[in-house]
Order: C-alpha cells, then sequence, then structure tokens
C-alpha cells in the first residue's frame, strides 16, 4: 500500500467512526486555514533559516551542519498522537535507504516533548533526525506555526482527552502545518510541499524523484 492510499484509508476510517462534531470541528479548521489567504511556509529559491534543536538523545543538531555533509529533507509534522504522521514517518523510514543512497538526509521536527519524541522514535523503531521543537520557535522562522483554535482545543480536550500543551510540554496550544522541505548543499529550498490539509502528505516517490534533480 502507498503512502497516500493508506492516509486515505486513514480518512475514511475517520470519516465512518468519528462523532459528526469532531469531523466539522477538524474540517473546519483546514477549512479556515485554505481560504485565509496566507501564504503558509518558506518558498522555493529562499534560504532555509539556520536553527538547532535536540534529537530524542538530548543532542543538538544544528541544520546547517547537517547540509554541509549533503542534501536535507525537511519535514515538519504535528506528533506522534496523528495518525498521519505515523503513516508518513513510517513510509519515509521505508524509504531512508534510497533517500541515504542519493546523498540526502531525512530530518524530522514536530512540538513534541522531548519525552514523546524518544518514545516515538523507538516505537516506530526511525532511524533518522527526529528533534522536538516544543515552543515553535522554529516552526515559526519557516511561517507555518498556528494556534489551535478554542473550537479544535475543546474536540482534543472533551473528545480525545487530550491536552496539547501538556503532550508539547509547553503552556501553549501550538502545531505546524505540515510541511516538507527539500533543502540543498548551499542552503536553498529546492522544493516545498507546505499543505494545511494535514491527512494529506508528500509521497515517498516523490520525495526521490526531487532528489534526483538536485
Amino acid at each position: 500500500m502507498t503512502l497516500n492510499q493508506a492516509l486515505e484509508e486513514a480518512k475514511q476510517q475517520f470519516i465512518a467512526h468519528t462523532p459528526a462534531e469532531v469531523q466539522a470541528a477538524m474540517f473546519r479548521q483546514i477549512r479556515e486555514q485554505q481560504e485565509s489567504g496566507i501564504l503558509y511556509g518558506l518558498q522555493e529559491g529562499q534560504k532555509a533559516k539556520d536553527f538547532t534543536l535536540n534529537n530524542s538523545a538530548g543532542v543538538p543538531v544544528r541544520l546547517y551542519d547537517e547540509l554541509a555533509k549533503g542534501p536535507v529533507v525537511l519535514t515538519f509534522y504535528r506528533g506522534g498522537w496523528c495518525p498521519y504522521c505515523s503513516l508518513q514517518l513510517q513510509a519515509y523510514q521505508k524509504a531512508l535507504p534510497e533517500i541515504e543512497a542519493l546523498g540526502a538526509q531525512l530530518i524530522a521536527v514536530s512540538p513534541q516533548s522531548p519525552d514523546n519524541t524518544l518514545s516515538q522514535q523507538e516505537k516506530q523503531e526511525l532511524r533518522f533526525q527526529v528533534l522536538s521543537d516544543t515552543n515553535g520557535l522554529v516552526a515559526a522562522i519557516y511561517n507555518i506555526l498556528y494556534e489551535v483554535p478554542p473550537y479544535v482545543q475543546e474536540v482534543m480536550t472533551n473528545q480525545f482527552k487530550m491536552s496539547l500543551a501538556e503532550y508539547n510540554a509547553t503552556d501553549r496550544w501550538i502545531l505546524p502545518v505540515p510541511s516538507t522541505f527539500m533543502i540543498d548543499e548551499t542552503g536553498i529550498i529546492r522544493s516545498a510541499y507546505v499543505n494545511p490539509d494535514f491527512m494529506q502528505r508528500p509521497a515517498p516517490e516523490d520525495i526521490l524523484d526531487q532528489l534526483r534533480k538536485l
């Protein structure tokens, strides 16, 4: 099953088994972001913003140091609690040998706490760098950070018994718009995928095709 097929299946499961008010809130958020007129994310041709974040072992990872080794596929995801994110990272893990064979590496960033990042990396057996951006500072400089709307906060609290602030070990309900940036060794963004519809993600095949063009 391809990533796109798995994501579509997860979406249909969500529609079939989730209360209507929950669906309404989630699809409302997607629609409002799509219709906001906001241009999310850094764009193709722009210089990638440098940053340093800790990985799941607590070791600092600096983007520009990694770019000195070769291209970087930088993906921002919502967290280990998000089934669409889990499917995405699993698919990217399977494609990791091909990504590395092209001289590139994969770095994933989410706002979740270091403990939750470590737990996810171990559970999913992810062999690439997974970094914690708990206050959303890096997502902000990449222009993809947003405050979770109150109506979604209410749904997550009441229906899923989950506090994003607690999960992320911060005092704000923040998330990144799911995004994937292909960055070459000079730090230039060669492709950018930024999509408010968190049920869609770029396929590994598309990432590999882009890497082959570098």
